[in-house]
């Protein structure tokens, strides 16, 4: 096993080996710039941490991982245009730097280029995981489309936005994790274990993200504090504040997501003092904290040595307490 950062250097090493050097400049270079611009490569790092959880060398995971990193990127692609974005990562957006129909035909390419990276694997292999990956994308696209609807709805549920959030973001860290289970040829409920893990972590991963979103430090988040509330998004600290509050107070926070103003700031605190006061901030640690024990719990029941559940543990424990 290696660290985690090793992991990252492992695959970075690999991503900058992929280049694609070859005509049309225009399909393929938005490809090469948005898979260069960084990035925590989280969900390949798991595959390759997967992998050698099972006993199996890392570098047998390096195309799985490139396949999952590649199908991200496409997704973040399409987000942008759809949310008209001019920024990733503090860099122009694909669809900024060329133009739409590039971010539209680039995206398209590098979801069939992810299905690729699995034919380098032998056909049982090649299958489970083509079948894996295939109900991944669909379920990321159903993500993708209720995080669209309720952004017009004004009765978005607690379960629906769990769900929402399971098929946007968490079914992708799962199905990462699970590649590398299929790949070392572990038991299947091994591998079924791995990816309930992932998807208790994903939940927590993407709980946190919302947290931080209000909460979080200017200086380490990467993304400007406050982002969900300026665009009016009924995250869970939203829901919750508007659950525990009365219906005065409901009524209040609900008017002021339906405003667009030139400067936030007034609008930022408000929100962030209502999260607090009303007891959906303490909610939502509570809730971060909650998903990630159970994706402890189900560590319990795979086989795997005792150290190999602390490395896991440890994992998801960082990514817990992160501020970033």
């Amino acid at each position: 096993m290696h660290a985690i950062h090793q992991y990252q250097e492992f695959f970075i090493t690999y991503l900058e080996n992929q280049k694609i050097n070859k005509a049309p400049k225009n399909l393929y270079e938005p490809i090469d710039y948005i898979l260069s611009l960084g990035g925590k490569r989280m969900r390949p790092v798991l595959t390759l941490l997967s992998a050698e959880v099972f006993d199996a060398d890392y570098k047998k995971a390096l195309p799985a991982a490139m396949a999952v990193e590649v199908f991200h990127n496409f997704s973040l692609v399409h987000d942008d245009i759809m949310d008209d974005a001019p920024l990733r990562r503090g860099k122009q957006t694909v669809h900024e730097k060329w133009d739409i129909n590039a971010g539209i035909l680039s995206g398209d390419a590098m979801l069939i280029l992810a299905y690729q990276y699995f034919e380098q694997y032998e056909p049982i292999v090649f299958r489970d995981l083509a079948k894996l990956f295939s109900k991944t994308a669909i379920e990321v696209c159903e993500g993708q489309q209720w995080d669209v609807d309720f952004e017009t709805r004004t009765d978005v549920t607690i379960p629906e936005y769990l769900k929402m959030i399971e098929y946007k973001t968490a079914v992708l860290v799962a199905a990462a994790m699970k590649m590398g289970a299929i790949i070392a040829n572990t038991s299947v409920d091994n591998a079924n274990l791995i990816y309930d893990f992932g998807l208790n972590l994903g939940l927590a991963f993407q709980l946190q993200d919302d947290y931080l979103d209000a909460f979080g430090d200017p200086e380490t988040f990467g993304k400007q504090v406050g982002g969900d509330i300026i665009e009016n998004k009924k995250t869970y600290l939203y829901l919750k504040a508007i659950e525990f509050s009365t219906p005065k107070k409901a009524s209040e926070l609900e008017k002021l997501f339906s405003l667009q103003m030139e400067d936030n700031s007034e609008k930022i605190e408000t929100a962030k003092t209502v999260f607090n006061q009303s007891g959906a901030s303490k909610a939502t640690q509570e809730a971060i904290e909650m998903y990630t024990f159970k994706a402890f719990e189900t560590l319990e029941k795979m086989t795997i040595s005792e150290e190999k559940k602390n490395i896991l543990k440890t994992f998801g424990a960082n990514l817990m307490g992160r501020k970033v």
